[in-house]
């Protein structure tokens, strides 16, 4: 019951801050549905782990994938989107780091890079001509 009402409370102070940003009223049964539906999400996503545990468990994985959370979240469309590119961004923050990693290890090892082995062979042929 405490939670409940801590739930309430918030929603009614973010629904405060709307109503200054936005010029617009919410009605206290509004106010009492909104809280009603996050308290119910946040039961349904206390849940969550275990369909993971039961989608991996299905797959014969270990490990939660990113596809097994998008299934999950498969019922709100916003939900998918946001989760979808949060994805795509981590992947390719991921690839920019693994290529920073590569440069620096193949620079310590003496090693050129592709775009340093083109430049090196565009400066022989260069040198070369004359």
């Amino acid at each position: 019951q405490r939670l409940k009402a801590a739930v309430h409370y918030s929603v009614g102070c973010l629904c405060q801050e709307v109503e200054e940003d936005k010029d617009v009223q919410f009605s206290k049964q509004s106010i009492a549905a909104i809280s009603e539906i996050t308290f119910r999400q946040c039961g349904t996503a206390a849940l969550a782990p275990e369909c993971f545990l039961t989608l991996c468990r299905h797959a014969k994985r270990t490990t939660v994938t990113t596809e097994d959370v998008k299934l999950l979240a498969r019922r709100s469309n916003s939900l998918l989107k946001y989760i979808t590119q949060k994805s795509e961004e981590l992947a390719s923050s991921n690839m920019e780091q693994k290529e920073k990693k590569k440069k620096k290890s193949s620079a310590a090892k003496g090693e050129r890079t592709p775009g340093e082995q083109e430049a090196a062979v565009t400066e022989n042929e260069d040198s070369n001509m004359t």
